[in-house]
């Protein structure tokens, strides 16, 4: 009987990437999701780095000991829980989210602080929010509810007041709040105030 090498996490994580390539974003979002309930891991939580992994740190008895920023290899909130958290009721206020999530909540190569039609259709399709039949009037609304400033050519940027709707007003049904999403959030914003504050000392 042939027993079978177990595959590496690179191996592993190119074939996982070559079968995902094949599906539409909506699918890959499903297989993602079927397939962490299915093995029990939490779809959208963190991923910790063994602390035998940390840089200069040795001692394998102190395993929740984290020291500086969070690693790199943290997986982040995803915009459909983002969604789910807030529980938008209209087009204006998904819109927020999305604004705030691509300027907080994703790795800093992909982050955003001006957003335009195009990452409102994309993400809200990808957090499986209504698209409307006008998708270049989203930015536009909201920024007549006060939510955003022009930025020039068709981009917006969230202001405080769009800014403190995600944060203080939403959900505005009164329902619990996903506590996880929000102290992931929170220590990533927490993490660039300190890196920053550290460069500005040297």
């Amino acid at each position: 009987m042939t027993t079978e090498t177990p595959k590496s996490l690179g191996q592993a994580i190119d074939e996982i990437i070559n079968t995902l390539q094949g599906l539409e974003t909506p699918s890959r979002l499903t297989a993602i999701r079927t397939a962490c309930e299915h093995l029990g891991i939490p779809y959208g939580g963190v991923a910790e780095t063994p602390a035998s992994q940390a840089e200069g740190v040795g001692d394998s008895t102190s395993p929740n000991v984290s020291l500086g920023p969070p690693p790199q290899q943290r997986i982040l909130v995803d915009i459909r829980s983002l969604k789910e958290q807030k529980a938008p009721s209209n087009s204006s206020e998904m819109a927020c989210i999305v604004a705030y999530y691509l300027q907080y909540a994703v790795p800093d190569s992909e982050k955003k602080t001006e957003v335009s039609k195009d990452e409102m259709e994309k993400y809200f399709l990808q957090a499986d929010f209504p698209i409307p039949k006008r998708p270049e009037q989203v930015l536009v609304d909201a920024k007549a509810a006060g939510y955003f400033e022009s930025a020039g050519r068709g981009s917006y940027k969230l202001n405080a007041v769009g800014h403190n709707l995600v944060v203080h007003a939403l959900p505005r049904s009164g329902k619990p709040v996903n506590r996880l999403v929000s102290r992931q959030i929170a220590r990533r914003k927490t993490s660039k105030k300190a890196t920053k504050k550290t460069a500005r000392s040297k």
